[in-house]
This record gives C-alpha cells, structure tokens and sequence, in this order.
C-alpha cells in the first residue's frame, strides 16, 4: 500500500517533532512537484503541527543536560532553523555555566592535577560546544554566577 505525503508527513510529525526544512528532505523523494510539497509544509504549518519554533525548544530541551549552547546551535542551524529561533530556544533553556558545570562533575568530578589534565577537561568541554569563558569559570571553580 502507497502512502500519501500527507500520510508520510504526518507519520514523522508523530514520532517527533521536526524542523520545516528537515521533514522537507525527507518527504522531497516522494513529492511529485515542489510545489506540492511546499503546499503540504504550508497546511501542516498552518494547522500547527508543523513548528520550527516547537522543533527548537525540543532539541534544546532534550540535548542541552549535555551539550553548550555552540552545539546547540549549529545543530538547529544545520536542521534549517531560523537564527532568532535559535536564539530564542537557547534563551529559554539553562544557563550554560550551570550546564558545564554538571556535565565536568559527572565526567572529571574534580579539579585537574596538572596542565595535562587541565587540557583534557577543557578539550573535553569544548568538543561538547561550552563557550571559551565558560569552560575556563568551570575549571578555575569560580561557580559564584556574576
């Protein structure tokens, strides 16, 4: 039995939410014209089960207990997300000091015991997207918020 777009698209929608432009790839092989595609991101956006603000808030709110607000946003940029989006959903999550802070004590728990040890911690937290200054206020234990 063939599916539909709108059966495809609705299929995804239930898994989880999606990014417009994601769901987008993933309905573009069996599309018939772009513009019929576009016509069903317009209706499903329209009805509301469409949302890349809803998408932004879900993937900030699932993946930032592990990662920076760096990774964050290139993830939902790379997912077809606007920047004020992006900006908006990194605003209304944790602050990321608090964030690094967690992360460092679940993977070190204490403070590095000489510069080798101290450029492992802070490559570690970099590859995970924490902010520069962020990373060097976790690793000095200056955890007193300005």
């Amino acid at each position: 039995m063939e599916l539909t777009l709108r059966e495809r698209a609705l299929r995804f929608l239930a898994r989880r939410e999606h990014a417009r432009a994601e769901l987008a790839r993933k309905l573009a092989p069996h599309a018939e014209s772009a513009e019929q595609l576009a016509a069903l991101l317009d209706d499903l956006a329209a009805r509301r089960l469409l949302s890349d603000e809803r998408y932004a808030e879900m993937r900030v709110n699932a993946r930032s207990a592990r990662y920076g607000n760096a990774r964050l946003a290139h993830e939902l940029r790379t997912q077809g997300v606007a920047d004020e989006l992006v900006a908006e959903a990194l605003a209304a999550g944790d602050d990321e000091l608090t964030r690094a802070r967690a992360v460092w004590r679940r993977k070190f728990g204490a403070a590095p015991a000489d510069a080798t040890g101290r450029a492992k911690q802070m490559r570690f937290l970099m590859s995970r997207g924490f902010a520069g200054e962020t990373i060097r206020r976790v690793l000095r234990g200056d955890f007193e918020d300005d």
